[in-house]
């Protein structure tokens, strides 16, 4: 539950519900069955169901007592129903040690929802004339129940809104509906305890006390292992805006020693993009060839300022480091969970279809294909940008160089696509000392999705508590 705590008005109209609905209860006492055989057997099961009850992580508890009020209900009438729901509460905050505000919350829930239901029943019943032998019978108990829940629900969900300043409707879509299969396979036993009662007795109340145990901890168990998926699946996405994050921040460090290569990443980023939409990928390859471009100088961090902005010639050893950076890269990006199909395309990216490439001498098709899209593009760009090895060329010259090293060094069908793409001018290409860096990282963010703190609302089993 929410710290924020009922003003006094509130509290003074649940005392008022509580008193009003005990007093209509001893109003309507004579009238009821008092069976103590069967009170007594009720009065077990649901105050254990509420006293054995599972707690999850987020405050929400499983209890199975709401099954035994609703046969109160229909086999006792409303007073007794609304004595075992009071008691079942007082009892229960034994063990949960509720608000003051929330356990009178719930004493009026408690008192208010097994009236209705039980009052309500016996009208029907008695109007009608409609005995246990009849199944219309069993109809009526089962609409009973989903009175009953409806009542329960909406006292509760209404005053926890009232506290958290929530919608009621999004309470409802959250607490209730997820839990409606379960609900309906309540309701369906309690109709199936109704009908063994009928035939058997007592006895088949005690055949109910082991499958309302049974049913709250199967319950119980699927409602945890459905919030730890919920749990998980958070926690791989605020994992995964981490790790964006921390690849975000390196290459902005790698900007920031050296300006060129990370707008070299951003152009040859965004050219791979293009080739592999136009070639037919999916959106999936789409955007994991833009992050494996956007990374695949990243192992130049291990290069000196002396190489990384060298304007001379740089040595043999040098050249060496230089052929070092697919690893580095790879080794670096593979050590972050989910990442491993992005090292492998940031290993293969300097292979050559003959075989003569590095650092594995991998030929054809045993390259990635997703690498040799971002071979292409970064040949071309390395060739037409302004770089510290070379001098630029002109875009005419740079697409003639292309085709004569296809089906050597590059991969033929991606480089006639990625010519295709530049000559029919389909997206808005630039040189690396024009590619808009921000933007294309910008296009690898992503926002990990947050949940609201659950409330301490208490969920029973067909039944809630606050």
């Amino acid at each position: 539950m929410s710290e924020d705590r009922p003003t006094p008005r509130i509290i003074v109209l649940e005392a008022l519900l509580l008193v009003g609905a005990i007093g209509a209860a001893i109003v309507s006492a004579p009238a009821a069955n008092w069976d103590l055989a069967l009170f007594g057997i009720l009065f077990g099961f649901s105050v254990f169901s509420d006293l054995t009850a599972i707690e999850t992580s987020s405050k929400v508890k499983i209890s199975g007592s709401f099954l035994a009020l609703v046969l109160a209900m229909v086999f006792l009438g409303g007073t007794p129903a609304v004595l075992l729901g009071v008691v079942t509460i007082l009892f229960g905050w034994l063990r949960w040690r509720d608000e003051p505000h929330d356990l009178l919350n719930n004493l009026a829930t408690y008192a208010t929802f097994p009236l209705v239901g039980g009052l309500a029943f016996a009208q029907i019943v008695d109007t009608a004339g409609v005995t246990d032998a009849d199944p219309v019978f069993y109809v009526l108990v089962f609409c009973v129940f989903l009175l009953a829940l409806a009542v329960n629900f909406s006292m509760i969900a209404a005053y926890t809104c009232y506290l958290e300043r929530s919608s009621f409707v999004e309470k409802v879509r959250t607490a209730l509906i997820p839990l409606l299969p379960s609900e309906m396979a309540a309701a369906l036993m309690a109709v199936g305890v109704a009908f063994i009662y009928h035939q058997i007795g007592l006895a088949g109340v005690g055949l109910f006390g082991i499958v309302l145990v049974t049913f709250q901890y199967l319950l119980g168990a699927l409602l945890v292992s459905q919030q730890r998926a919920e749990e998980l699946e958070l926690r791989s996405k605020q994992l995964a805006s981490f790790q964006v994050g921390m690849l975000s921040a390196m290459l902005r460090t790698l900007d920031l020693r050296d300006q060129m290569t990370a707008r070299h990443s951003a152009a040859v980023a965004r050219y791979s993009r293009a080739i592999a939409q136009r070639a037919g990928f999916s959106r999936r390859e789409e955007e994991l060839v833009h992050i494996a471009a956007l990374l695949h100088d990243i192992g130049k961090f291990i290069l000196p300022d002396r190489i990384l902005k060298a304007n001379v010639p740089l040595t043999d050893e040098d050249w060496m480091l230089i052929r070092r950076h697919p690893q580095q890269g790879a080794r670096v990006v593979s050590s972050l969970d989910g990442y491993g199909p992005v090292a492998e395309i940031i290993l293969a990216h300097h292979e050559r279809i003959d075989g003569k490439g590095y650092p594995r001498g991998l030929t054809g098709d045993d390259i990635p294909e997703l690498a040799r899209i971002i071979s292409v593009a970064d040949t071309y760009d390395v060739m037409t940008a302004r770089d510290s090895y070379r001098t630029p060329m002109s875009s005419q010259d740079a697409i003639l160089e292309l085709r004569r090293v296809a089906g050597k060094q590059l991969d033929a069908r991606f480089v006639e696509i990625f010519i295709e793409l530049l000559e029919g001018k389909d997206v808005s290409f630039a040189h690396g000392e024009a590619a808009d860096f921000e933007k294309e990282l910008a296009l690898e963010a992503r926002i990990a999705e947050t949940a609201s703190p659950e409330g301490e609302s208490r969920f029973q089993v067909a039944g809630v508590s606050a």
